[in-house]
């Protein structure tokens, strides 16, 4: 493995407060599609209803042409994104205020900044963190703040052992979950999300190194605080924040977990056989 960060393809500065803006609504059957996808009552979701609390990542699709799409599925790097080569990609982590709510039936409008590009060096060598910071506006002004953490790295080795952490509490919910490929591929149809690792069982196993595909990081966030939800349904989540700490798998199962922690927090995390993958906090009234 080289010792050299790799090259970017102008200074890494040069990226940094790059933006771009885009529109969309808020329509009723990709709601609905996404409730079926979550297993929630699809005609709970009708015209006027508030959207939950990070379902808004089905929105603001990709539109990438097919002939502008990279090896991986992801739109070719050096766009809007920098040009990393680095091959692979993951959603490390968001942080994410609701300021007021969105609903069925809104257009909004999303403004995307390129926040932040670091390099770190991490157990199988360099990584490279892209932060995107975005805005999302609706008739009343301003209803989310979200900050989206990418990092590119090297695969991770064939032999090596799978990232993550030992579960820190005690859990006063947990949910079993056990995503199949069905899953996977129904939040990649509603997300417009072309990443290979999700779909293609021969691509993610013999080029990216992974055991089976790959449970969508923000598939889980959205598990999660849908298993927090539950949970306490008289609650209205107004900050949520998670990290990826390891990758979890199609046919394998894992829990939500979750604890209220202090009056209005709670610590949220996935257990998938001891391995802790995910972690996360809420803040709700």
């Amino acid at each position: 493995m080289p010792n050299t960060l790799p090259a970017l393809s102008t200074d890494i500065e040069a990226w940094i407060g790059k933006e771009e803006t885009s529109v969309d609504g808020i329509d009723l059957r990709t709601a609905q599609a996404l409730a079926a996808t979550l297993d929630v009552d699809p005609e709970s979701v009708q015209p006027g209803t508030e959207l939950p609390p990070l379902w808004h990542w089905v929105y603001f699709t990709p539109r990438t042409r097919q002939s502008q799409l990279g090896p991986d599925g992801h739109a070719r790097r050096g766009n809007f994104l920098p040009q990393v080569d680095l091959p692979n990609r993951m959603w490390a982590g968001s942080r994410i205020d609701f300021l007021q709510p969105i609903h069925i039936d809104e257009q909004l409008t999303r403004l995307s900044r390129v926040a932040r590009c670091e390099r770190k060096t991490g157990r199988h060598g360099e990584l490279i963190f892209v932060t995107v910071a975005h805005i999302i506006s609706g008739p009343h002004g301003v209803a989310i703040r979200d900050e989206h953490d990418i990092v590119y790295r090297h695969p991770t080795p064939r032999d090596g052992a799978l990232a993550g952490e030992a579960p820190q509490h005690a859990a006063e919910f947990r949910r079993t979950v056990l995503p199949d490929p069905v899953l996977l591929f129904r939040y990649s149809a509603l997300t417009f999300n072309g990443h290979r690792i999700h779909y293609d069982h021969p691509y993610v196993t013999q080029v990216e190194g992974y055991p089976d595909l790959v449970v969508h990081g923000p598939l889980t966030a959205t598990l999660l605080l849908e298993a927090f939800r539950d949970a306490h349904p008289q609650r209205q989540v107004t900050r949520f924040a998670f990290r990826a700490v390891g990758p979890l798998f199609a046919n394998t199962a894992f829990d939500l977990c979750g604890r209220c922690t202090a009056p209005g927090t709670a610590k949220l995390w996935t257990d998938c056989a001891g391995r802790c993958t995910m972690k996360a906090d809420v803040e709700f009234r």
